[in-house]
């Protein structure tokens, strides 16, 4: 889904950035902040809701969780802790 998203907002006219893990996400984002963000829940070396608090520490880059995990709880956690949107 990440390739279809970034292929569909640059046929838009928007620019992308693609991070494969969280790590290297959150690094990208505090040094180079976008206009947003576009996270998942299930990223590999950082979840997408420790990269959120993470984030937070830092920055109010707006963030919208597109994600797979259909989760309630995970939902609920991701707005409570400053996401701006929850798409599953």
């Amino acid at each position: 889904i990440l390739t279809s998203v970034s292929i569909a907002l640059q046929a838009e006219g928007f620019v992308t950035r693609v991070y494969s893990d969280g790590e290297t996400a959150l690094k990208a984002l505090i040094d180079n902040p976008p206009d947003i963000a576009i996270l998942d829940i299930k990223m590999p070396r950082m979840d997408g809701l420790e990269l959120l608090r993470r984030l937070r520490e830092k920055s109010m880059l707006p963030v919208i969780f597109l994600t797979s995990k259909d989760d309630e709880l995970d939902e609920a956690l991701g707005l409570a802790m400053g996401a701006d949107d929850y798409i599953a």
